[in-house]
């Protein structure tokens, strides 16, 4: 049988990290608190050291190695911010790591993993998915007697995550204010079983909801076959918690202490992301946004009631801000793809923006290559909408144009290949 973690074990990671990592504010969030008629509490571990909760665990579960296994050095593998916390922590400790990465990390994540770790760390980038990593590290590691350092699967990464649920209370109990729901991501279930561990003892009422991105749900399908079940295929969007497989250690938590599991879809996940930004100068990674993204399928149940949301980090590549509109845009039912086939004549152009887009319509992609001998020819075209309900009039008026057309949002191979 698993033993669980319990609240005393994440007091004892508390009090062993307390002058280690940065003590995050719970900040009240007026404009959330406002757009869903409650009160709303960030807990930023977007604002910790090294820009996600992930310092706590890989911190604590090191310091808990003997003095001969550190000489050894330790061995971990991630695709970001768990290899961050490894890396800043033997730093800090001099203590040798090496760090497997996926061969398809980017460069920005795999300079700042060099940052933080400094000299006591050698990256090696080995496989292109985080499993194919994961398996040359866990083989590295016994080969060379390291210490391996799960990302999620270990009781004292699960205490060291769990640690943030320990500020999140004691700021509540400062403010003689009780949490009724606490947002948590979910990934491979670290983050989530040491906050659950500790706040169903410490605040059995409040109310514990994990929420998972919709194309990487693999702690719901484990829940639904009651065993640890990878999943055949998954979204990597929102890298932090694009998980294949929990950990059954995970699993064990969520089930004793998890009150209920929400999916959330990845274009509200990025609608998020340039919500927080653009209102209120809050920086989020993909997996970050995710607690605040569940609020809007949660909007009448959380009326007059107090929420915590963990943002659990601020890792956003900058890169990656054109993909997150185009999502968000796509997911609010504003931008969509078509490939039209148009009359191969002059004037066919300017038939088409004046009879089948709106007044405030634009277009955003035209692709159009004409055919010799053929009367007509297909365009990939982007339309912008300025209203989402004009979508099925759009509809309409293309099929008078053309009937054959292809709405690409119902076909994702054509639009990955075309967009």
């Amino acid at each position: 049988m698993v033993e669980l973690v319990k609240k005393k074990d994440v007091l004892a990671a508390y009090a062993a990290l307390k002058q280690v990592v940065t003590q995050t504010p719970l900040q009240y969030d007026g404009y959330l608190s406002q757009k869903y008629g409650c009160h709303v509490y960030l807990k930023r571990e977007d604002l910790q050291k090294v820009r996600s909760f992930k310092i706590r665990g890989a911190y604590y579960a090191i310091k808990q190695l003997s003095e001969e296994q550190l000489k050894n050095g330790v061995v971990c593998a991630s695709a970001g911010n768990h290899a961050q916390g490894v890396a800043y922590t033997c730093n800090e400790m001099n203590v040798p790591a090496t760090i497997f990465m996926p061969t398809t990390t980017p460069n920005q994540k795999v300079s700042q993993v060099s940052f933080f770790g400094g000299e006591a760390v050698t990256i090696k980038l080995v496989g292109d998915t985080f499993d194919e990593s994961a398996d040359a590290a866990k083989q590295y590691a016994d080969e060379n007697n390291m210490a391996f350092i799960a990302p999620f699967n270990h009781a004292d990464i699960i205490a060291g995550q769990g640690s943030l649920a320990v500020e999140v209370f004691d700021e509540l109990n400062k403010s003689a204010r009780s949490a009724d729901y606490l947002f948590s991501a979910i990934g491979g279930g670290g983050l989530i079983s040491g906050i659950a561990a500790y706040a169903k003892e410490e605040s059995p009422d409040t109310l514990i909801v994990g929420v998972e991105p919709a194309g990487a749900a693999s702690m719901k399908l484990s829940l639904d076959n009651d065993c640890v079940t990878p999943l055949a295929k998954v979204d990597k969007f929102v890298d932090g918690a694009a998980v294949k497989e929990v950990g059954d250690l995970n699993l064990a938590h969520v089930k004793a202490h998890v009150d209920e599991l929400v999916q959330v879809d990845e274009g509200q996940v990025c609608s998020v992301i340039l919500e927080l930004y653009t209102k209120q100068a809050i920086v989020v990674e993909p997996a970050g946004a995710l607690s605040v993204a569940a609020l809007e399928q949660y909007k009448e149940a959380i009326k007059g009631k107090t929420v915590v949301c963990v943002i659990s980090g601020g890792n956003n590549d900058i890169n990656r801000m054109q993909e997150i509109e185009e999502r968000s845009l796509m997911f609010e039912g504003l931008k969509h793809y078509f490939v039209v086939n148009f009359p191969q004549r002059a004037g066919a152009l300017k038939e088409f923006v004046t009879n089948i887009l709106g007044p405030r319509d634009d277009i955003t992609k035209f692709e159009y290559t004409k055919k010799v001998n053929r009367g007509s020819g297909p365009v990939v075209i982007g339309i912008l909408l300025a209203d989402k309900a004009d979508y099925p009039s759009l509809l309409e008026r293309l099929a008078e144009f053309d009937a054959n057309y292809i709405d690409l949002s119902q076909n994702q191979s054509l639009y990955t290949l075309l967009v």
